[in-house]
C-alpha cells in the first residue's frame, strides 16, 4: 500500500491523533516483523478512527470481514458499549493465531468471536438466523467487495453503518489495471449508486468508504 500523503504530513497526522497503547504498538510491531503482507494491518490513525466511530455510533453488534492480526477488531471492540459483541471472520490461520493471543491479553476476548471460513458463508449463516448487525467493517479480499456489500446491507437496520477499507487502493482507482483495481472501482460505484444509503469517501490512509443505511 502506497501512502496517499507524504511521510512528513503522515507523521504530523499521527502525532496529532490519540496515541496507541503499548498493546497495540506491540501488535503492530509483531505484525510487521512476522507476518506476510503486513501492510494489510490498519495503522494507528485508522484504528483511532474506527474506535471513535464505534464510540459515537454505539453499535450492539459489529461484523468485521477480514481479521488479519486483530488490530482493527481490538480497536473497535475497545469502544463497544456494555453487552456489545464483535464477530470477526478470516481464513488465515497464521495471522489469526496472532490475533487470538492479543485478544486474550487485551481483556476483550469476551466481546470478540472469531469465525474461521469464507466471509460470505458467515454472512449467509447470519442471514439465515435473522441476525441483525449494526456496523460492518469490510477489509477482506477486494474482488468480493461488491458481493459483501450486497450480502450485508440487508442485515443492517436503518441507521446501520458500513465501513469499507482500501477504497482508494493506493490511488489505483483513477487508472485501474488489474482485477483488484477494477473490483474497488466497481464497489465504489455500487455504493455511490445505491439509493438505500448516504455515503462519504474519505482519504484516510488508503481510503475509507462510510455508508449509513437510510431505508430498506
Amino acid at each position: 500500500m502506497l501512502s496517499l500523503i507524504g511521510p512528513d504530513l503522515e507523521a504530523y497526522v499521527a502525532a496529532h491523533t490519540t496515541a496507541e497503547s503499548d498493546l497495540f504498538a506491540r501488535l503492530r510491531a509483531e505484525t510487521q516483523a512476522s507476518l506476510s503482507s503486513p501492510q494489510m494491518q490498519v495503522g494507528q490513525v485508522e484504528g483511532a478512527l474506527l474506535r471513535l466511530i464505534v464510540g459515537l455510533v454505539r453499535p450492539r453488534t459489529i461484523l468485521e470481514l477480514g481479521t488479519f492480526s486483530g488490530y482493527s477488531a481490538l480497536a473497535m471492540a475497545s469502544a463497544l458499549p456494555p453487552g456489545g459483541e464483535l464477530l470477526t471472520c478470516d481464513i488465515d490461520p497464521v495471522a489469526t493465531a496472532v490475533a487470538r493471543r492479543y485478544f486474550a491479553e487485551s481483556g476483550l476476548a469476551d466481546r470478540i468471536t472469531l469465525r474461521m471460513g469464507p466471509a460470505l458463508e458467515t454472512i449467509a449463516e447470519l442471514a439465515a438466523t435473522g441476525r441483525r448487525i449494526d456496523l460492518v467493517f469490510i477489509d477482506a479480499d477486494k474482488q468480493n467487495y461488491v458481493h459483501y456489500w450486497d450480502a450485508v446491507l440487508p442485515l443492517l437496520p436503518v441507521g446501520g453503518l458500513v465501513i469499507a477499507d482500501n477504497t482508494l487502493w493506493s490511488g489505483k482507482v483513477l487508472h485501474p489495471s488489474d482485477a483488484s483495481d477494477h473490483a474497488i472501482v466497481r464497489f465504489n460505484a455500487r455504493v455511490a449508486a445505491d439509493p438505500r444509503v448516504e455515503h462519504v469517501l474519505l482519504s484516510v490512509r488508503d481510503g475509507i468508504m462510510l455508508a449509513r443505511k437510510l431505508r430498506d
